[in-house]
């Protein structure tokens, strides 16, 4: 189920589907780099303004589900106007920034963007273009990532597969003060319900 905040701006009623915090895993394969399982979280957050708020984390993951290490960190504003028209800006923690801009399909909650603009510093790696897909499909939010650089032609190289986080504060506030006896829980400033 889909919740649109009440003081969500309107324009981006269309992309309430990404609000939260995400979490799952995925396949990272790409030629000159190791091919690995990660896993990422994603949150998408909102003050007002007509813009969302984004940021990924993701690690590399061995072979039993552990973090081993961080792999890489995103951040950016996602927009879109009335024609259903997305732009994002989003900054790289390996020294990339781009511009995307892309479209979200008509009748269902999926997203596919392209880079129209790409920076990069002096100590970034090599990096031409990229493409992604990004769906909302049975409650989960997955996506898959494509890129090119100036010797590999564009391809897969990310893809996964998250789990909407719950919000345990908002959860733990919606209970009622007379909860049943036997029942012990807290209130997010720490008294107890049903003392």
């Amino acid at each position: 189920m889909i919740e649109i905040p009440s003081d969500l701006n309107p324009a981006l009623v269309p992309l309430a589907f990404l609000l939260g915090t995400w979490e799952g895993a995925g396949v990272a394969d790409f030629p000159g780099t190791e091919k690995c399982n990660f896993g990422q979280a994603v949150t998408f957050t909102h003050d007002g303004r007509d813009f969302l708020e984004y940021t990924s984390h993701s690690w590399v993951l061995d072979g039993e589900g552990k973090k081993v290490r961080p792999l890489e960190t995103e951040t950016g504003f996602w927009r879109i106007d009335a024609d259903r028209k997305v732009e994002i800006v989003m900054c790289r923690d390996q020294g990339v920034v781009e511009v995307w801009y892309g479209e979200l399909a008509d009748q269902k909650p999926q997203i596919d963007l392209a880079t129209d603009a790409i920076a990069r510093t002096a100590a970034s790696g090599p990096y031409s273009g990229g493409k992604r897909l990004y769906g909302y499909v049975n409650s989960d939010l997955m996506w898959v990532g494509e890129k090119s650089t100036p010797d590999v032609p564009l391809r897969p190289y990310m893809s996964a597969h998250l789990k909407k986080v719950a919000d345990l504060k908002e959860w733990a506030e919606s209970l009622p003060d007379d909860m049943p006896d036997g029942v012990s829980f807290f209130r997010p400033d720490g008294t107890p319900y049903n003392p």
